[in-house]
């Protein structure tokens, strides 16, 4: 099942779209940089990528993390079950020797090794392209000690694993949703929308006292990694927040999806 997910991910054109976006996303920092004087601005790192190319790794995690990332979560999840509803093959998923709960745990997995896959891609061009426009060495960090390459790599590839998690709750919450209806649209919308009101809520000072709570608190909690000493709370708490929502949704998408009534 798993594999069959992965193969429609590939045959289809808007993956190759979506990658080909990134790859563009992925190097747009580094074109500026080389190609201006003005440094100042831009997203979180920006203003480093000319003291070392590692830092266009970073960089663009910290452009694709507020939408494109929380988009492409939104659209595989959403899409994950009410697309096969709509399109009436739904059904017959569900008669095949294979349990409902398996089904719907297997298709969250895909999503996620797609989204893996995107984090993975879009870091790989940045990189990629950091070195050959300015090359490697000593990391420095936020706190204004160095990192070894070896080390900013191994901080570089945790950075991705966290944000990896990150998107593995909004996932789940796709996925619940898209239990609920036969509107692949739909779903993927209420998602990305939920992770957009999250954002939003979460810069407003006034409901401070909830934004521990919102899905999106601690997104950018990587940063920490590039610290000395690291600060492990900030991660901590978006982790767990993840545990969390990942917990309460996927497992309320089996629960709704093992009693949902599949006529299309």
């Amino acid at each position: 099942m798993f594999r069959v997910e992965i193969g429609k991910s590939i045959h289809r054109l808007r993956t190759w779209v979506f990658a080909t976006g990134l790859a563009a996303l992925a190097i747009l920092p580094v074109v500026v940089l080389a190609t201006s004087n003005d440094s100042g601005g831009g997203p979180l790192f920006f203003d480093l990528i000319k003291s070392n190319g590692l830092f266009a790794a970073l960089t663009v995690i910290a452009l694709i993390q507020p939408f494109f990332l929380p988009l492409g979560t939104s659209i595989l999840s959403g899409e994950a079950v009410a697309a096969e509803a709509s399109s009436g093959t739904l059904r017959y998923l569900v008669v095949r020797p294979v349990g409902r709960v398996r089904l719907i745990v297997t298709k969250y997995l895909a999503v996620m090794a797609q989204v893996g896959a995107a984090i993975a891609w879009v870091m790989a061009v940045a990189l990629i392209a950091g070195a050959i426009a300015f090359g490697f060495g000593p990391l420095p960090t936020l706190s204004g000690t160095t990192l070894t390459v070896a080390q900013g790599v191994i901080r570089i590839l945790g950075a991705a694993l966290y944000v990896l998690c990150g998107m593995a709750g909004l996932a789940a919450v796709g996925m619940f949703i898209s239990t609920l209806t036969s509107s692949g649209v739909g779903a993927a919308g209420a998602t990305m929308a939920i992770a957009i009101a999250s954002q939003i809520v979460d810069s407003l000072p006034a409901v401070r006292s909830i934004h521990p709570f919102l899905i999106s608190h601690g997104w950018f909690a990587f940063a920490d990694l590039f610290r000395s000493p690291i600060d492990w709370g900030p991660m901590a708490h978006g982790l767990l927040l993840t545990a969390v929502y990942l917990t309460v949704f996927l497992g309320a998408a089996i629960a709704v999806f093992s009693r949902k009534d599949v006529v299309s």
